[in-house]
C-alpha cells in the first residue's frame, strides 16, 4: 500500500513566496558580467555613499574576492575595509567592512557595501 501524498501547503522549503519558488530569488548581479554577486533579501540598506554614488550595505555577497585590508577614513569614520571583485571579471564593485572603530559603527563589520553603479538588478 502507498503513503497518502502529501500537500505542500503549510510546509517550509527557506523560500520568502511562492515567486521565489517559482521564479527564484531576486538576484544582483555585477554591472560587467552578469556574474550573480547578491541577493535582494540580504540587502540591509540603500542610503549607503559609494566612492561613485549611491550604494547599498548587504548582509552577505557571493562570487566575489576580497581584497588585502586597510584602513580608511570614510564619512561615518575610521574603518578597516577590504575591497569586494567580481570572482568573473575581477571589476571593483565594493569593500568589505572588517573593522570599525567607533562603536556606533560595529553592526557594519563583516558586511558588504556594493555600488549601485557596479551592479544590476537580474531577471526583476
Amino acid at each position: 500500500m502507498n503513503p497518502p501524498c502529501r500537500t505542500l501547503q503549510g510546509l517550509d522549503f527557506g523560500y520568502s513566496s511562492m515567486a521565489d519558488l517559482v521564479i527564484g530569488p531576486r538576484l544582483y548581479s555585477c554591472c560587467n558580467c552578469r556574474n550573480h554577486v547578491a541577493l535582494h533579501d540580504d540587502v540591509i540598506s540603500k542610503a549607503f555613499q559609494g566612492r561613485n554614488g549611491r550604494a547599498f550595505l548587504f548582509s552577505h555577497a557571493m562570487n566575489v574576492m576580497v581584497g588585502p585590508k586597510e584602513d580608511r577614513h570614510l564619512m561615518t569614520g575610521l574603518h578597516t575595509v577590504a575591497d569586494v571583485y567580481c570572482s568573473d571579471c575581477h571589476e571593483v564593485l565594493g569593500w568589505k567592512y572588517e573593522r570599525a572603530y567607533e562603536e556606533t559603527q560595529k553592526y557594519k563589520e563583516g558586511k558588504f557595501i556594493l555600488e549601485k553603479s557596479k551592479i544590476v538588478k537580474e531577471d526583476w
